[in-house]
C-alpha cells in the first residue's frame, strides 16, 4: 500500500517536473530584471488602477505561499497600501505561470483558464469588501503590529532584491548579473516550495490509492448535481485549510479531488485557498495581529469561495466545464514520451542554473533566505 502510493507520488512528479523547472526559470527572470523597490512605489493606494498594477506584479514576481506573505508584509511596511499589498500577495500565488502550467498537465486546461479568469475576480470581490468592512482603525493597528518585525517564514527571501539596474530588459537578462540573478532566483523559489511540492505529491499519491472513491462521491454530493455546485465552492478552501499543503503542492491534490467527483468550482476554490492555510493564517497574527488574522480569513474565504462559485457558473453556461474526470493520476513509469524528452532537456537547463548559482556566492545566499539579513544580498557578476 505504502509502495503504492508512492509509486503515484513519483508519477506526478514526474509529469511536472519540466513544467516546475520552465515556470521558476520564468519567475526567476522576471525578478531579476524588476526590484521590489519599484513593486513598493506602485503600491500606494488601492485605486483601480493600482489594484492592477498589483496583480500584473504579482504573476510576475511568482513565489511561494510563505514568501509571498512575507513580501506583502514587507512592502506594506515601506509604505505601500494595505489592500494593495494583500492584492499582490493573492496574485503572486495564484496568477503565476507555474501554477497554470502544472494544472493543465494534471487536471486539463480549462482549469487553467479558470485560475486565470477567476483569480483577478477573487481579487475585485475582496477589494469590494475591503472598502465596505475595513476600518482604517484596523488598517492602524495591523501597521503597528507589521512594524514589530515579529518572524514568521521565508523572511530573508522577502527582504532580498537581487534585481539588475540598467539597460534593456534583454540586456539585463543575457548580463553577467542577470544570468547569476536569475540561477539565485530559481534555486531560492526551489528551495522555497519543495517541501509542500513533495507535500503535496505524498498526500495526493496517499490520498489516491488508499481513500476509496464511494467516500468522495458522498463527501462531494456527487448524487446531487446542484448542491453539489454549491458545497463544493464552500467545502473547497475549508479542505485546503486543514491540509497545510499551499502553493503549487495542492495542484496534485487538487487532481485527487477532482477524480473523487468535487465540483469544477470546489477544486478552482480549493486551489485558491492556499494563502488560509493554518500555518499561514498563525503568521497573519504575527504580522498584523488576531483581530485582523481573522478578518483576512474571513474575507479572503468569503472572496473565494464565491469567485469560484461565479467562475463554475460561467464556465457551465459556456460548456467549459471538462465532462469527463480523468486527472493525471497514474503508476509510476519512465519511458520514452514527450515527457521524458521534456524533462531531459529542461534538467540540463536546471544543471546550468545550478552551475552558475555555485560559483556566485549561492549557497551564502540561501542560508539568509529564512531570516532577515543584515545588509541586502546582492548576486557576484
Amino acid at each position: 500500500m505504502i509502495l503504492h502510493a508512492l509509486s503515484m507520488a513519483f508519477a506526478m512528479f514526474w509529469e511536472i517536473l519540466w513544467a516546475l523547472i520552465l515556470g521558476f526559470g520564468l519567475s526567476g527572470i522576471v525578478q531579476a530584471v524588476v526590484s521590489k523597490k519599484q513593486m513598493t512605489k506602485l503600491l500606494g493606494d488601492d485605486s483601480p488602477r493600482s489594484i492592477a498594477i498589483a496583480c500584473g506584479l504579482g504573476a510576475a514576481s511568482s513565489s511561494c505561499s510563505y514568501a509571498a506573505v512575507a513580501l506583502a508584509r514587507s512592502i506594506f511596511r515601506k509604505g505601500a497600501n494595505f489592500t494593495a499589498s494583500i492584492a499582490f500577495m493573492l496574485a503572486s500565488t495564484n496568477l503565476v505561470a507555474e501554477l497554470g502550467i502544472i494544472m493543465a498537465i494534471l487536471i486539463g486546461w480549462q482549469f487553467t483558464l479558470a485560475e486565470f479568469a477567476g483569480g483577478p475576480l477573487m481579487v475585485v470581490i475582496l477589494v469590494v469588501l475591503f472598502r465596505l468592512f475595513l476600518k482604517p482603525q484596523m488598517v492602524k493597528q495591523a501597521r503597528e503590529q507589521a512594524e514589530k518585525g515579529l518572524h514568521g517564514k521565508m523572511e530573508g527571501h522577502a527582504e532580498m532584491d537581487m534585481s539588475v539596474s540598467g539597460g534593456t530588459i534583454l540586456q539585463k537578462i543575457f548580463s553577467a548579473k542577470g544570468w547569476t540573478a536569475i540561477s539565485h532566483y530559481f534555486v531560492a523559489d526551489w528551495l522555497a516550495v519543495w517541501k509542500d511540492i513533495a507535500g503535496g505529491l505524498l498526500i495526493a499519491g496517499a490520498l489516491a490509492a488508499w481513500v476509496p472513491m464511494p467516500f468522495w462521491n458522498k463527501f462531494f454530493l456527487t448524487q446531487h448535481p446542484i448542491w453539489s455546485k454549491l458545497w463544493g465552492p464552500i467545502v473547497g478552501p475549508l479542505v485546503a485549510i486543514i491540509s497545510f499543503v499551499c502553493s503549487i503542492g495542492n495542484v496534485p491534490l487538487a487532481a485527487v479531488l477532482w477524480n473523487g467527483g468535487s465540483s469544477f468550482g470546489g477544486v478552482i476554490a480549493f486551489i485558491y485557498a492556499d494563502l488560509i492555510v493554518i500555518p499561514i493564517l498563525d503568521i497573519y497574527r504575527k504580522y498584523y495581529g488576531l483581530k485582523m488574522s481573522a478578518f483576512l480569513l474571513g474575507t479572503m474565504y468569503v472572496s473565494m469561495a464565491s469567485a469560484a462559485l461565479v467562475i463554475e457558473l460561467i464556465f457551465q453556461a459556456l460548456h467549459l466545464v471538462p465532462a469527463q474526470r480523468h486527472a493525471r493520476i497514474v503508476e509510476a513509469s519512465i519511458t520514452w514520451n514527450y515527457t521524458t524528452v521534456l524533462n531531459i532537456i529542461f534538467l540540463a537547463i536546471a544543471a546550468l542554473l545550478l552551475w552558475r548559482f555555485f560559483t556566485t556566492g549561492g549557497v551564502k545566499m540561501a542560508k539568509m533566505m529564512d531570516r532577515v539579513p543584515q545588509e541586502r544580498h546582492a548576486p557576484a557578476a
